[in-house]
Formats: C-alpha cells, structure tokens, sequence
C-alpha cells in the first residue's frame, strides 16, 4: 500500500482509453482520482466501476487540463491527507509497470525533485505518420529538464507553494507549472524509465493542424505570462511561428507582382533550407532515421503556419477580452490531450 501516492487521471469521453489507464493502476494501492470534463460515453460510471472517486466539472466554467488537475489534487487531499506525490495522467495514457515506485524513488532521494517524469510512448506509432512523429517528439533528453509534460508524479508541497497549475491556460499549463516551480528552487527530473503509453489516435491532417495551432496558442500564452528575461519562455517559438508562418508569407505575396515571382521563389527556397537545418539536427543531435528526420523536418516547416494562427488567435483573444476555449485535435473541448 502505497498510502503516500496518489493518482489523478484526467480526461473526456475516452471510452476505452480510460479503462485502460485506470485498470493500468489497479493492484497499487493508489488512491484513484478521476476528473471527468463533460463525458457523454459513460466515462463517469466506468470509472466508479473501476475504484476511482469521480470528480464531474462543473459545465458553467470552460474546460482546461490545468483546472481538471487542480480540482483533481483537491480531491486527493481530501481523501488521502498525507499523501506526499501525486501521479498526474492523461485519460488516453496508462501506466508503465514499475513507474510509480521508480519515480517516488527519484523524488524520495532529491528532496527538492518537484516533479519525475520518464519515457512516454505511443501505443500504435505506426497507424500514421502524426503517431509516429509523436513518439520520436517525447524520446527527450535525460537528467534535469526545464518542464514535464502531463503525465508526471509530483511532489505535493512543491505544486501547494506554488498555487498549482494556471487552470485559465487551454494549452502549455506544465511547462508555465514547471517556470514557476523553478524560480522556487524547485527541481524537473526526466528519468530512463518507462512511463507511460499514449494512444493519440491521430490519423488526420487536420487533427494534426488542430494540434499544430494549439501549440502556437500556448507559445503565444507563455511568452505573454514569462516572457521577460531572463526566462524568455517560449519567446523564441513565438516569434519563429509568426516570422514564418505569416510575416515572410506576406511579404513575399505583397511582392510577388513586382518582383515577377521571383519573391514567391525565394521564399521556397528559404524553407527548403529551414527544413534542411531541421533534418541535421534530428539526423546528428538527436540520432533519427533518415525518414523519421525527413519527415520531421517536413512537418516542423510546416507546422509554423497553424502555430502562426494560434498565436494570432491567443492575441485577438485578448485584445478582445475573450478567452479562447480548449482546441482539442479529436474535436469538442476535451480537458486531455
């Protein structure tokens, strides 16, 4: 019996998915927290069938991944008081075995570890050319980080001194949790250990796209919140998104007629050269494939444009007042990813 752990897990209509995630933690002795974020596939139920307590979202308030978690750890503490780390997951992911205690072992042996996170995987990286580019996109470097993502176990005193996560952020809220945990003194571990297995289902382009834009969406977001050195959070992506996914296009539309295409032509060329620059860092820093380099070069280039449109529509949001809503790539608001 773990009684120092916990498990939130997060999600919304993930059907399958989620009983694979739940049933991944059964046998542990963990304290089971699930946030359901307006399911209408019997998530609820399922997930009361399997042991968990259930937290239902209230409707009246917008959906985040941030605000599902915070609500999550309310409810953890509320059962298990002495609960020391929380183990934050996705609804579509489940657990590797020996993750929870390798991962409250880090944490134990650093006492000032906020947050241990390890290798998450896609569980069929070959459906689609999206599955597989994800896969290769968590296989990150080990030692301290600068953030985690979603699926992590953290130290409670750390997530409580810091407020927990920014439940008005749509996208981005862990790396945003993570700059502050830092400025505390805080520590990110990314340890050699399986984690845990992802089923993204991506098998469209346009999912892909919906995805691409909620990224440029938290760049956008996070430049606004930490930009100011020396943290710069996310400013570099930020800029790169508009440079070029919406100045250089411009410009080169805008001369197009006088320069007789010539515009048109260079700005293809300047891509291609981009996309060259991508393929070598994959190819030599990273250790990639040939193709799996290729192709990653190929979306990276190609992904500045829905970013672009993210960060424009992060901006018009708020220089509207209105904030924008969850862009989840499977369709309606979802409070995973």
């Amino acid at each position: 019996m773990m009684e120092d752990v916990g498990l939130v897990a997060i999600g919304r209509n993930e059907g399958d998915r989620l009983r694979r995630c739940l049933a991944s933690a059964g046998g542990l002795g963990l304290v089971l927290v699930y946030v359901d974020s307006g399911s209408t596939d019997g998530s609820v139920e399922l997930a009361r069938e399997l042991g968990a307590e259930v937290v239902a979202l209230d409707l009246a308030e917008p959906f985040t991944a941030a605000r599902a978690r915070n609500a999550g750890l309310d409810r953890l503490l509320q059962l298990a008081p002495g609960a020391r780390y929380v183990q934050f997951v996705d609804g579509d992911c489940e657990l590797a075995e020996g993750w929870i205690a390798t991962a409250r072992g880090e944490l134990d042996a650093r006492p000032r570890a906020a947050a241990a996170c390890g290798r998450r995987r896609e569980r069929r990286p070959d459906d689609s050319i999206y599955n597989r580019l994800a896969d290769l996109e968590w296989d990150t470097p080990i030692g301290e980080v600068k953030a985690c993502g979603g699926d992590a176990m953290m130290r409670v005193a750390a997530l409580r001194e810091v407020g927990g996560y920014d439940p008005r952020l749509i996208a981005g809220e862990e790396p945003e949790l993570c700059v502050r945990l830092r400025r505390q003194g805080w520590t990110i571990h990314r340890l050699d250990a399986e984690m845990t297995l992802h089923d993204m289902a991506m098998t469209r382009f346009g999912q892909w796209w919906r995805r691409s834009a909620r990224a440029g969406h938290a760049f956008a977001e996070g430049a606004a919140l930490h930009g100011r050195p020396p943290e710069r959070h996310w400013v570099r992506e930020t800029r790169s998104s508009v440079v070029w996914g919406l100045a250089a296009p411009l410009v080169a539309l805008a001369l197009a007629w006088p320069t007789r295409g010539l515009s048109l032509a260079a700005l293809a060329a300047v891509y291609a050269l981009l996309g060259a620059k991508v393929y070598r860092y994959y190819r030599g820093s990273r250790g990639w494939e040939p193709s799996h380099a290729r192709a990653a070069a190929f979306f990276v280039v190609l992904s500045k444009f829905p970013a672009a449109q993210g960060v424009l529509r992060y901006w018009l949001g708020r220089l509207s007042g209105r904030r924008s809503r969850v862009m989840d790539y499977r369709g309606p608001a979802a409070a995973g990813s």
